[in-house]
């Protein structure tokens, strides 16, 4: 069971749609229960860093156990972002911290803010999720972006004035500021790497 955690904060339709198209089914769900059961989780996002960790507050346990037990879990856009410690958008409020680091905003330097539309990735370390991906084009929509302490759980870049972090990955925890499932057919390309991750696949 794939299971997308609705804490008020995700574009929950969109990703579970993506997932529909690759002939997947997934359970959009707020009930821990559920999430304790399932065999991934899948945290979107959309809006700003402080609101979601407030809503995210009652599943803070349940993410940190899923993911100490090995689980497969794949964030999307802001749900890259609060995997990391804090965020210049909103300071003194704490991530998930799932990995070290902060979340910054892109430089303006004469760009517009936030970064949004089709822009090419660039491989740098190896991720499963990414396999068969080159550089191929994906959608953003984003005005932060994360700077991990450890450069070597970034899977993949994008330059907009300079490299911004495009996706992360360290053993069973995936995520990508882009959305896969806005990103045609490469990106339910992502979302199919994605789910042979599920042991039960």
């Amino acid at each position: 069971m794939i299971v997308i955690i609705n804490y008020g904060s995700g574009n929950l339709k969109s990703i579970k749609n993506g997932f529909t198209k690759i002939g997947e089914e997934t359970v959009i769900s707020q009930d821990i229960h559920e999430m304790e059961k399932a065999d991934a989780l899948v945290l979107p996002g959309v809006g700003a860093f402080g609101t979601a960790m407030e809503h995210l507050e009652s599943y803070k346990d349940i993410i940190h156990e899923h993911i100490n037990n090995g689980k497969p879990f794949l964030g999307v856009c802001l749900g890259l972002q609060v995997l990391f410690t804090k965020s210049q958008e909103n300071k003194g409020v704490k991530g998930l911290d799932i990995f070290k680091g902060e979340v910054v905003k892109i430089p303006e330097e004469g760009l517009k803010i936030p970064h949004m539309g089709w822009n090419n990735l660039k491989i740098v370390n190896e991720c499963s999720i990414l396999n068969g991906i080159e550089n191929d084009y994906m959608y953003f929509v984003h005005s932060y972006y994360a700077k991990p302490d450890d450069e070597d759980i970034i899977a993949a870049t994008t330059s907009y004035g300079i490299d911004l972090t495009a996706a992360v990955c360290r053993d069973n925890v995936f995520a990508t500021q882009f959305h896969p499932e806005k990103s045609g057919e490469v990106g339910l390309n992502i979302l199919k790497n994605f789910v042979k991750s599920i042991p039960s696949k």
